[in-house]
């Protein structure tokens, strides 16, 4: 073969590759098909939190069931895998990897918890997958900015500063503090040992109780002896309950307030409507019974297309937020979903679901800020 001859064979030869690479279908991000776009979550759907999950769980399938009807993104119908953790962080790490590596999901959404997120940030931020909403307020999720995790809720920090403003212009000064000894706990005495700082003031006393836990009898007789005037719980259902009753048994009643991540529904539920008259809670979303907005107005629809005896709550109120915020984001988004191109599509402009606005950049994944500040009053009823 002359060397003119082999020198053409090779230009055919390399042709021939350049026209079957611009061939070639380019490769679509797990969790992507020409009718579908699959979508994981993990919560608590067992165990002494499982109520949070499920209420969340809810709201997500709702968002999802009213653009599902109307065609989905892009013709892709929304499917959603949700696995349950228990509120164990072990368990929410095995669920994340699982997720990602043997249910191919495209993108997470609607986790639940500080220290079990904080430990999931590590497998799905290598992955290179996007986490959109957590129950969580904890500075280890917002500081340094994860380009992975894009939270909906205001943090620990500001919900513990409004409270503690609030005491103090009150005159409430002796302020102790329960929490849980974990992420979310240990994030909340920080935020209200900043706030009284502040002020020039500090705890009057601490308590404790363990994850999963209600063994608060320690934590009452520590408390108690400090007489404080008010105590802000930064505690989850079932331990918030036993502690407010056994101080109340004890003969101590303080102004009791605690976050957001209780649920105020489920604390009026768990104690009695009487029994949890008066106790404080900030909450981080709309108020769900505010008919003049119309992000509530499309919420309340959705929840009782799902189930016609649904009642509203902040937990699937935000989860549905969590799952409207994907929706928004996927639907800016041209041609195929990348997991790239969903993280540009946040971070490029503020997303206002009628009433309700988060806002990401490339510096900033806080997406909200707002707390509001409500109590339980007469019938179990959340008044603002």
């Amino acid at each position: 073969m002359t060397l003119k001859l082999i020198a053409r064979v090779r230009l055919g030869l390399a042709a021939c590759a350049l026209l079957a690479g611009f061939s070639a279908p380019v490769q679509a991000d797990p969790g992507v098909t020409a009718d579908t776009l699959h979508l994981g979550m993990s919560s608590p759907f067992s165990g002494p939190n499982a109520d949070y999950g499920i209420a969340m769980r809810r709201g997500v399938v709702a968002a999802f069931d009213e653009v599902n009807a109307t065609g989905g993104i892009g013709g892709r119908k929304l499917t959603l895998t949700a696995l349950d953790d228990g509120y164990e962080t072990e368990r929410t790490v095995a669920n994340t990897q699982a997720l990602i590596d043997t249910h191919q999901v495209f993108a997470l959404l609607a986790f639940y918890g500080s220290s079990p997120t904080t430990a999931a940030m590590k497998v799905f931020s290598g992955a290179g997958v996007p986490l959109v909403g957590t129950i969580s307020g904890a500075d280890t999720l917002r500081t340094p900015v994860n380009r992975h995790m894009f939270n909906l809720r205001a943090s620990y920090a500001d919900e513990t500063a409004a409270i503690v403003n609030h005491l103090v212009a009150l005159g409430i000064t002796r302020i102790a503090v329960f929490y849980q000894d974990d992420g979310f706990g240990q994030s909340g005495l920080t935020g209200v040992t900043e706030g009284l700082k502040a002020h020039q003031l500090a705890p009057v006393a601490t308590g404790t109780v363990p994850r999963n836990s209600v063994e608060v009898s320690a934590a009452v007789a520590q408390i108690a002896k400090s007489s404080p005037q008010a105590v802000i719980m930064v505690t989850l259902l079932k331990p918030t309950a036993a502690f407010v009753t056994a101080m109340r048994a004890a003969g101590y009643t303080p102004q009791f307030v605690t976050l957001s991540p209780v649920g105020a529904n489920l604390l009026a539920g768990e104690m009695g409507e009487a029994n949890a008259r008066g106790i404080g809670i900030t909450q981080v979303m709309p108020y769900p019974w505010n008919d003049a907005l119309p992000l509530i107005r499309r919420y309340r629809k959705a929840l009782t297309m799902q189930d016609k005896n649904a009642e509203p709550d902040y937990y699937s109120l935000e989860g549905y937020v969590t799952g409207r915020v994907m929706i928004e984001a996927l639907q800016r988004i041209s041609g195929p979903p990348t997991r790239e191109k969903l993280i540009a599509s946040l971070e490029h402009a503020p997303i206002d679901l009628g009433g309700h606005r988060v806002s990401f950049t490339p510096n900033d994944h806080g997406g909200a800020h707002e707390v509001d500040l409500t109590i339980i009053g007469r019938n179990g009823r959340i008044l603002r």
